[in-house]
């Protein structure tokens, strides 16, 4: 019996890599999608707003803290200030970047050099989101009081940012996979 669920478990490599991929594309197409609301383009601003490489597509990216609404709320003046600062179409453009390149990551049987372009990009987004745990203050819990505050106490954004790694390996994947399906179809020609 342990060595047939070990069998069984060895081969669940490929099953695994569906996983991620489907994760990947999941992820990607609904956190796109969400990126044309209100309150989700709101939410990166802290993330844009302190990127050195970043800010530049906001209007006054300094001012951001005076202007933050909680996920759910609605301040006119905020959503106005939020409007002129460039933040919604910032937020639309990134949500149709994520949309397509969770199109090209699923179609890598069909598409395998575009998909592995996106799986690309996919790991050279996670690697520019990944230093958002450096650049926002708002990664780390703020010192209110209790003892447990700072480095390595991860905010809920912080947390948000740190599970990038795990789509960073997936990327990996399914790179990987996308180049050897292409491989294997230009060596038989």
């Amino acid at each position: 019996m342990q060595s047939s669920l070990l069998s069984f478990i060895a081969g669940m490599e490929q099953a695994g890599r569906n996983v991620i991929r489907a994760g990947v594309v999941i992820a990607f197409l609904w956190i796109g999608g969400l990126k044309f609301f209100t309150y989700e383009a709101e939410g990166i601003v802290p993330f844009v707003a302190n990127s050195p490489i970043m800010s530049f597509f906001y209007n006054d990216p300094a001012a951001y803290k005076k202007h933050v609404n909680k996920e759910g709320e609605l301040f006119q003046k905020n959503h106005i200030w939020h409007t002129g600062n460039g933040t919604y179409p910032f937020s639309r453009g990134l949500g149709v970047y994520l949309i397509v390149v969770a199109v090209l990551v699923a179609l890598y049987r069909v598409w395998p050099t575009p998909s592995m372009i996106a799986s690309i990009l996919v790991f050279l987004m996670t690697a520019v989101t990944l230093f958002f745990l450096v650049t926002p203050p708002e990664s780390w819990v703020p010192n209110l009081g209790d003892a447990d505050w700072g480095f390595p106490f991860l905010s809920g954004r912080g947390r948000l940012v740190l599970k990038d790694t795990v789509i960073m390996g997936g990327a990996i994947i399914t790179m990987s996979e996308s180049a050897a399906i292409y491989l294997d179809r230009h060596q038989k020609k």
